[in-house]
């Protein structure tokens, strides 16, 4: 019994001192940021990540049928499961903090002398280094799938969902790149040629690659209410109400009367997806985000005074791009792994009941902790020093400099 009660005390000051260790990482993170940044910006950007991220691992499933894998969904079985893509399906709160950011990134680099070319590859590079280790990492595991004899269906599917992050990031990226003629763009005008070619191309028959203008359109509609963010426009609660409320009633009504899909994501099988492109149903929807967004500002300013949040925030920002670009790895890692017992509930079966839906969220840990080992084998790539203009950036360095001392206190402890 002395003993037993000994180990359990030697185990809680563990606890205690990992606790403390913790706590103190995060006090100097948050003293380490500066006092005029925008915390709200980062929070919402976080929130934005993670939740693709939570949507994408609720909404994808790979099934094992035979030695082959497929691509299935639940919202394809379950499609009174739309709600959920309404709560995941977070892009355009991305493309909001994406379009404030840059457009305000790029406004102060120009009064400091900076060059476009200067703040444009700065504002790239980062984007690209993790792609090409994503690129590189899977045309290895595709060839050497292909040539033990895997079926070159199932390495189809995998290739295609690890490297389907890469759309958005070639539209984030083009749209950084018009940065200088989008200052002063109304968001009106993307959001009147998103509704012209849904009226074609629904209304009058016309043909569907024309959907793909809305590829830029779509996500142009909220980067420019970002940039009408960095002009002061859209500072009252007024202009945030006005998003919120009437881009959730003209979603409403375009999926109640207008024939638009309910769920915010593809559905395999599907004739129409309001999101492979874009159409006016999806666009309405992430007004209504980036007026949410807008409202819920103060709050997570507030929020984010709190060290243990403002800590965690930061450090998903650091790795936003390494988390974006390895989750679905994760998601396959895990199910690859996974066959080898054989084929498991919510990891291998059709998404087809509740039974599956209660398996898969059983299945979310183990595809965090997947994803943390990519994490920690990749984030170098995208957390390498920057410099805007020649300088390093302060906000970097200083998050660099916390986070191994953030290492090094979880070590201690």
């Amino acid at each position: 019994m002395p003993e037993t009660h000994h180990t359990r005390g030697g185990v809680r000051d563990g606890i205690r001192h990992g606790a403390d260790g913790i706590r103190r990482a995060a006090d100097r993170i948050d003293a380490a940021t500066p006092p005029e940044r925008d915390r709200a910006v980062d929070a919402l950007r976080a929130f934005a990540i993670l939740g693709v991220v939570l949507g994408h691992w609720l909404v994808t499933a790979l099934v094992a049928d035979g030695g082959a894998l497929h691509t299935a969904s639940p919202l394809q079985h379950m499609p009174w499961l739309a709600p959920i893509s309404w709560a995941f399906q977070t892009l355009a709160v991305f493309f909001l903090v994406g379009g404030h950011v840059a457009t305000r990134g790029y406004t102060s680099a120009r009064a400091r002398g900076t060059t476009y070319g200067q703040w444009l590859t700065s504002r790239l590079s980062r984007l690209f280094k993790p792609v090409a280790v994503v690129l590189a990492l899977w045309t290895v595991v595709a060839t050497a799938l292909l040539l033990t004899g895997a079926q070159f269906e199932t390495v189809r599917t995998l290739v295609r969902l690890a490297l389907s992050p890469m759309w958005f990031l070639l539209v984030f990226s083009a749209l950084t790149a018009a940065t200088p003629l989008l200052l002063r763009l109304h968001p009106l005008w993307p959001l009147v040629v998103v509704l012209h070619v849904d009226i074609v191309r629904f209304g009058l028959g016309g043909p569907n690659w024309l959907g793909w203008v809305n590829l830029a359109a779509g996500w142009l509609v909220p980067y420019t209410v970002g940039a009408a963010w960095t002009r002061g426009e859209l500072e009252g609660r007024r202009a945030g109400w006005l998003l919120f409320g009437g881009g959730a009633v003209v979603t409403a009504v375009l999926v109640a009367w207008a024939g638009y899909p309910a769920s915010m994501v593809g559905v395999p099988g599907a004739s129409v997806s309001n999101l492979n492109p874009p159409t006016l149903a999806a666009v309405t929807f992430g007004l209504a985000q980036c007026g949410l967004a807008l409202l819920l500002r103060d709050r997570l300013r507030s929020g984010m005074r709190r060290p243990a949040a403002w800590a965690a925030v930061a450090l998903v920002n650091l790795s936003a791009m390494t988390i974006f670009l390895w989750h679905q790895t994760a998601l396959m890692a895990t199910t690859a792994t996974g066959l080898a017992a054989g084929r498991l509930p919510g990891l291998h079966t059709v998404p087809d009941g509740l039974g599956w839906v209660a398996a898969r969220l059983v299945w979310l840990p183990v595809f965090v902790l997947a994803l943390a080992v990519c994490w920690s084998a990749f984030r170098s790539f995208e957390q390498g020093p920057r410099r805007v203009g020649g300088r390093p950036s302060r906000v970097i360095r200083v998050h660099h400099r916390t986070e191994s001392a953030a290492a090094k206190e979880a070590r201690r402890a």
